[in-house]
């Protein structure tokens, strides 16, 4: 019986999902499977989706849903209940008998695709699931931060015009878990006083398309350490894989 593997978030126009794991089902010989992109604005679709589409055994999660889709679930896994988010997520069995399990393989991936020692404090760019998955690696590996939101109030958060010479002398890590920058809006970017970046700062930004954000291109401009979400992304959906893989055997 053919397996269903898809992508749920919206938009997905940019997304390298398919044909990563299309390839990836290839070149282990599982031509039952099958990988789908699915946007959905909202996830009052949600539910309706897995009525319609019976053989579908796992999704990978994106921007905007992938805080929103908890309360859909039937459990979580540790990590993904101690992030607040889920990427992935595996569906067993069908109509009443359904269990939907969430989990996260973003913290991971992010934590596996750099070097950050050097770096005592980070500055956070952005507050949704891609920023809690990084936030709560950062606190694994000893790593301070503070959030940067374009909505402010919150404890350990500030605008991003309160980003000034100081705040960026006491944090050399600059990560943007926001989706600015991000195709099909590739001209947007972090408010950020980028002449106030020197070599000493590491500009990383999650968003892989394009490879090269005009966050990236500034950064790269003043000197500073700079990497694309591409490394991350490869290492996460290698680890949803095995998820999706073991599910399926």
């Amino acid at each position: 019986m053919e397996k269903i593997v898809g992508l749920i978030g919206y938009p997905l126009d940019h997304s390298w999902s398919p044909s990563y794991f299309r390839q990836q089902f290839q070149s282990h010989g599982l031509e039952n499977f099958s990988y789908l992109l699915f946007p959905l604005e909202s996830l009052d679709n949600f539910f309706p989706l897995l009525e319609r589409t019976p053989n579908l055994c796992g999704l990978n999660v994106t921007i905007p849903h992938k805080e929103s889709i908890l309360p859909y679930l039937d459990s979580l896994d540790t990590k993904a209940d101690e992030i607040g988010a889920v990427n992935t997520v595996l569906i067993h069995g069908l109509g009443s008998e359904r269990k939907l399990t969430g989990y996260n393989t973003d913290a991971e991936g992010f934590i596996r695709s750099a070097d950050f020692s050097g770096h005592r404090s980070a500055l956070v760019l952005g507050t949704g699931g891609a920023s809690k998955a990084v936030t709560w690696a950062l606190k694994r590996t000893g790593i301070k931060y503070t959030l940067v939101s374009r909505v402010t109030g919150e404890e350990d958060t500030i605008g991003y015009s309160d980003v000034n010479a100081e705040i960026l002398e006491n944090h050399s890590l600059i990560i943007n878990t926001s989706p600015l920058g991000m195709y099909p809006t590739p001209d947007s970017f972090p408010p950020l006083p980028y002449h106030l970046i020197t070599p000493r700062h590491f500009l990383y930004d999650l968003v892989y398309n394009p490879e090269e954000t005009l966050f990236i291109k500034y950064g790269r401009e003043k000197g500073a350490r700079v990497q694309s979400g591409l490394k991350m992304l490869h290492l996460q959906a290698e680890m949803a894989l095995q998820l999706f893989l073991d599910a399926g055997s």
